[in-house]
């Protein structure tokens, strides 16, 4: 395979804009908090050791100008970023490829041709190189693990894609796409999204969805639903559901994070919640400049609210500018605070958690300095997602 040229080379044969995309590494200086190096050692052996999974990353290169990103996803050719996985520590990373701001074939997002259009590029991508491998089944997990790769399970962000047609669930299953949200942020034809002044709740169709949902061994998510419509997906669902990427509304009171009753019933549900760090969300009043330490104190509030065996992490990072692309998509994502919501120091990216290369190296070292057992830095780390994924993956 190593005629085969990528994404970056083929573009300008094909015709196609080329567009200067952002580094793997280095666009930000270093996370420096002074780590013990016997805390580092440690944390190393144990990325090493366990079955390491992101809940939820975009594990690719972005313009270098977030402001090019809408020329760039029209070429329908997004980057893996090999070398940033390869550096990760990661087993596995749940990626949701260009999500809603896949706007290839037309100006909204979520058009069905554009996410198997999306979907098709990248396993294109995947199968002309053999570090990063596709992840469909538990064995795929365990397979990447002995071999030292890293794995990629493909999901959507939301259903909407599927309009009223559950056999469309059927074949993006069949296509290779292991998780699906309910809803991202505005509500579709399965339920209400986090936007809504009225939250109506998941719709008798939603219900059929997570039935079916069920029976093929999709995971739901339910990180951009609205509250009601993830109470009573995960009271729909006969397997565990998932918060992907989010945090809690408690400790920074947003939209965008979740109530303790949605907490308790993901949990309830023998889910997982992933702590997420996009920019200005997980922030906390403690540490309201957002880095890995706002997060982890997210962390420990789910920690102390639903246990050990329900909580994990979800960075949401991607290489490249994020803040850049809140500010490119802002209306789309709906990055506006509601009036009366607490407001964190602005930054420029989220230190410590600012890509998939660093945030896992970052966060096992955190777990080690706070003085975490190495059965719960495993189980955090990702045991309790196998766990859930046991029990989803039928």
């Amino acid at each position: 395979m190593s005629d085969y040229r990528s994404y970056d080379y083929l573009a300008g044969d094909l015709g196609l804009p080329v567009v200067p995309l952002a580094p793997e590494a280095g666009r930000v200086p270093p996370y420096t908090p002074g780590f013990a190096p016997e805390h580092v050692e440690r944390a190393e052996r144990l990325l090493a050791a366990s079955i390491t999974i992101s809940l939820h990353d975009h594990p690719v290169l972005f313009p270098a100008d977030m402001a090019d990103t809408p020329r760039y996803n029209r070429t329908g050719r997004q980057h893996t970023a090999f070398d940033g996985l390869r550096a990760s520590g990661l087993t596995v990373v749940f990626d949701n490829m260009m999500d809603g701001t896949a706007c290839v074939t037309g100006n909204a997002p979520w058009q069905w041709d554009d996410v198997v259009t999306d979907l098709g590029m990248r396993l294109a991508d995947l199968a002309h190189q053999s570090d990063v491998v596709v992840v469909r089944t538990l064995d795929d997990i365990h397979r990447a693990h002995a071999d030292g790769r890293v794995g990629l399970v493909f999901g959507l962000e939301a259903a909407t894609p599927i309009g009223n047609d559950l056999d469309k669930l059927d074949v993006l299953y069949g296509l290779g796409i292991r998780q699906i949200g309910i809803a991202y942020s505005d509500a579709n034809a399965l339920g209400s999204g986090l936007n809504e002044a009225v939250d109506g709740g998941l719709t008798a169709l939603g219900r059929r969805a997570v039935r079916r949902m069920n029976q093929l061994g999709l995971a739901i998510d339910v990180s951009h639903s609205s509250d009601l419509t993830g109470i009573q997906a995960a009271a729909a669902s006969d397997r565990p559901v998932f918060i992907t990427h989010a945090g809690a509304r408690a400790v920074w009171d947003i939209p965008r994070l979740k109530g303790d009753d949605v907490l308790r019933a993901v949990a309830d549900s023998g889910g997982v919640i992933g702590m997420s760090a996009a920019p200005h969300t997980t922030v906390s009043h403690t540490h309201p400049r957002h880095s890995l330490l706002s997060v982890m104190d997210h962390f420990r509030y789910c920690l102390d609210l639903v246990g050990i065996d329900a909580v994990a992490f979800g960075p949401d990072t991607l290489f490249g500018d994020h803040v850049g692309l809140h500010t490119t998509f802002a209306g789309l994502l709906s990055m506006e605070p509601r009036p009366g919501a607490p407001v964190p120091e602005r930054v420029q990216w989220v230190d410590g958690l600012e890509n998939p290369a660093e945030s896992f190296h970052n966060i096992a070292a955190w777990l080690v300095q706070e003085g975490f057992t190495d059965e719960e830095i495993g189980k955090v780390l990702g045991g309790n997602i196998l766990r859930a994924l046991d029990a989803i993956w039928v």
